[in-house]
């Protein structure tokens, strides 16, 4: 007999990318939004494929994913962001996982990232696995303030069939993120206990940088490529430089 499965999506002013996601996942059981107080159309979108849809002061990454998760209600849950897509075979796979039985209680999927438009293959950004597909009272987000992740109680697998991230469509749209991100990466560095140093500033942006444009072979995917190493090391170069300040502050 086949299981059923809930699908959740967090999301703020998601206009532009909720639409394809939840097109994506309309043949679920199940679909949980939510929402951390989106002023555009947001909404509106989602209530065309849901009546489960929540709206709560974001609480984090982490926290407002577990939010979602505990808003579930069957065995299964795939836990999505907005500008994510399941592809067709991935349906067909998540499918044959429901009708069972199961190998696992938890399932890592690749994950096509895609840059200005275009699939980023090398660099570190493909397969990118990310554990998304898990039994509901197996699985939990680490509250973490960035780069959360699922922990599973049991056994894990994975698949080969992939997840797309359409993530940022423009260099304005990294920037963004990027400040965002260095600033609560700072914020969780300084709350373990990390102590910057000034050589930090020096060696580990390029580091980061040369590791993504030679080492993982970001060069193979052209000026994307080569753009996306200077910009994670400018990013690591920002998260350091945050940390300096709170550290020099003395705050948490």
């Amino acid at each position: 007999m086949r299981e059923r499965l809930s699908v959740t999506i967090v999301c703020v002013d998601a206009q532009e990318k909720i639409r394809a996601c939840l097109e994506s996942v309309a043949w679920a059981d199940e679909i949980v939004v939510c929402d951390s107080g989106s002023c555009d159309e947001t909404l509106a979108i989602c209530a065309q494929y849901t009546d489960h849809i929540y709206t709560d002061p974001w609480r984090g990454f982490g926290a407002h994913k577990n939010l979602a998760l505990e808003r579930a209600s069957h065995p299964w849950v795939l836990s999505l962001d907005a500008d994510e897509r399941v592809t067709p075979p991935l349906e067909r796979r998540i499918r044959r996982i429901l009708e069972g039985p199961a190998e696992a209680d938890g399932y890592h999927i690749p994950r096509r990232n895609y840059f200005l438009g275009r699939w980023i293959r090398h660099g570190g950004w493909y397969p990118d696995y990310v554990l998304r597909l898990f039994r509901r009272d197996r699985g939990r987000f680490t509250e973490r303030a960035v780069h959360e992740a699922v922990e599973v109680d049991g056994p894990t697998a994975r698949l080969e069939e992939a997840l797309e991230h359409h993530t940022y469509d423009s260099i304005a749209a990294y920037l963004m993120r990027m400040n965002r991100y260095s600033a609560l990466a700072a914020g969780e560095m300084r709350r373990a206990g990390v102590t910057f140093r000034p050589w930090d500033l020096v060696w580990r942006p390029p580091a980061t940088a040369l590791k993504m444009y030679l080492v993982r072979q970001g060069f193979r995917d052209g000026v994307h490529g080569l753009a996306l190493a200077g910009l994670y090391g400018g990013y690591t170069f920002a998260k350091y430089l945050k940390l300096w300040e709170l550290q020099a502050k003395g705050g948490p």
